[in-house]
């Protein structure tokens, strides 16, 4: 009798390195299996900026009626702790345990942080948007509790997303760093798309009370998915704990400056502080855009960021392969920024012209943008970080880009809000507010490919170089 099942299992052995980005990095001790359950913390970390960024910010600017700048400010909030991922990151690499674990006891309290913000965050938010008179508490407890809300989800995802990464790379070959790392964040994004689709669904006939029932139910699947990532992922390791008693390890102010001084460091960091500036600006703006200039309804509008995320998934895909096949990711990272401005320039068009269509198709674009702009630099963090600092590198390239895209966040409601009052003067159309944003977003990314520019000529050199010796070097001339 044919066995199907066994079939079946061997044609997708076979199929899954060719279609499934970074699967090639599975090996007989760490199988794909493992790698993609330890992935699962990026699916909670995915969820978390689906529901702050995609989906509260609609509800609480339209549904709430909650100002933009109080928004934007509640999302940037985050922003707060996004330099701590660099000291984070250095931590996790020098962390002392009687167990000798480094990454799991960071990880742990990232959930619990995440955890926590999200038990407080429905009632607080219905508070701060006026339900308190129902309930005859003052406006500022809304606010104080929203607001720590905000941060301890936006603590928790930080510190989870650092250190789950790094303990991504402790579980593969040097040579596999940038694959691991692209399959998380390949996850990252599988879990934003799912996450998006299902707030969406739940969320149609949207309620106060539903709104409770979505943000308590993803606290409590944040805790059971990572604690099934984390699940025998870090051995046990009694002599590396002995190591690690006796072991001096340089100050992190040190271990930092080694970082910076590195050929090339401090401009790679400055591009992906434009670029993720100029992809984040919208983060904040593309649902309410959507509902106010458009007329999309909620369950629409929560779609985009399905969209969105499945042009990123894209992107990486594409610079998977590119990278796999010896391409050099400064190029890469070039092509993504690019690719950004004509997908804005077709949101910005599409208020006037073709309307949802070119609206749906200027959203793809900046995914896919942002997806090779993403990989790109993060593979060339990867390779330029010092030996044993692996955990640092990481944490350099999310605290700058996460600090950026905050700070994109937060300058994008303010400008919103600003152009608005203006409107009630001159009579600006409803989408002007919008459009003005993302203007900016167009010039920042023209500024992160003049930045770029002198990079290209030195990654061409270094692409010429066997692929093995780049990672053998664990360094990359970007200047």
């Amino acid at each position: 009798m044919f066995d199907y099942r066994n079939f079946a299992l061997r044609r997708l052995a076979t199929l899954a390195p060719k279609y499934l980005p970074f699967a090639d990095v599975a090996t007989d001790d760490v199988p794909l299996s493992r790698l993609l359950r330890l992935s699962l913390f990026q699916v909670t970390v995915g969820m978390a900026l689906v529901l702050l960024v995609g989906t509260l910010n609609r509800v609480m600017i339209v549904e709430l009626s909650v100002p933009a700048t109080l928004v934007a400010g509640m999302l940037a909030l985050p922003l707060l702790f996004a330099p701590f991922r660099t000291f984070i990151g250095y931590k996790s690499d020098t962390h002392r345990s009687a167990l000798g674990w480094r990454r799991v006891p960071y990880i742990w309290k990232g959930t619990l942080y995440q955890f926590g913000g999200f038990a407080i965050m429905p009632f607080a938010l219905l508070v701060l948007s006026g339900y308190a008179e129902a309930i005859d508490a003052p406006r500022w407890i809304g606010l104080s509790a929203a607001a720590l809300s905000f941060l301890l989800v936006g603590a928790g995802v930080h510190m989870v997303q650092t250190v789950g990464l790094a303990l991504a790379t402790d579980l593969v070959d040097d040579a596999d760093h940038p694959k691991v790392v692209g399959l998380m964040y390949v996850m990252l994004l599988v879990g934003m798309v799912l996450s998006a689709l299902i707030y969406g669904a739940l969320l149609a006939n949207y309620t106060p009370g539903r709104l409770i029932q979505v943000i308590q139910g993803s606290a409590v699947v944040t805790v059971a998915l990572n604690l099934f990532a984390l699940w025998k992922q870090e051995a046990r390791d009694r002599v590396r704990a002995k190591e690690m008693e006796t072991a001096r390890h340089e100050r992190f102010f040190v271990a930092w400056q080694r970082l910076v001084n590195r050929p090339g460091a401090l401009r790679l960091l400055v591009l992906i502080g434009l670029g993720s500036f100029g992809f984040g600006m919208a983060d904040v703006l593309l649902e309410p855009y959507g509902g106010q200039a458009l007329g999309f309804s909620v369950a629409e509008t929560t779609r985009l960021t399905a969209i969105l995320a499945t042009g990123t998934l894209i992107g990486f895909g594409v610079a998977s392969r590119a990278l796999s096949g010896g391409r050099s990711p400064i190029p890469l990272a070039t092509i993504g920024a690019a690719i950004g401005v004509p997908g804005f320039l077709a949101i910005i068009m599409s208020s006037s012209v073709i309307g949802p269509m070119l609206f749906v198709a200027g959203t793809f674009a900046c995914g896919l943008g942002a997806g090779l702009f993403g990989h790109a630099t993060l593979t060339a963090t990867i390779q330029s970080a010092p030996k044993g600092r692996v955990g640092l590198s990481l944490g350099a390239w999310g605290a700058v880009q996460a600090t950026c895209a905050g700070i994109g966040v937060a300058l994008a409601g303010i400008v919103r809000d600003v152009m608005v009052g203006f409107s009630a003067q001159t009579g600006l159309q409803a989408q002007t507010p919008y459009n003005i944003v993302f203007g900016i977003e167009i010039v920042f990314l023209a500024v992160a490919i003049l930045v770029a520019i002198p990079l290209l000529s030195k990654s061409k050199v270094g692409s010429d170089r066997p692929q093995n010796a780049l990672m053998q070097n664990k360094s990359v001339e970007v200047s």
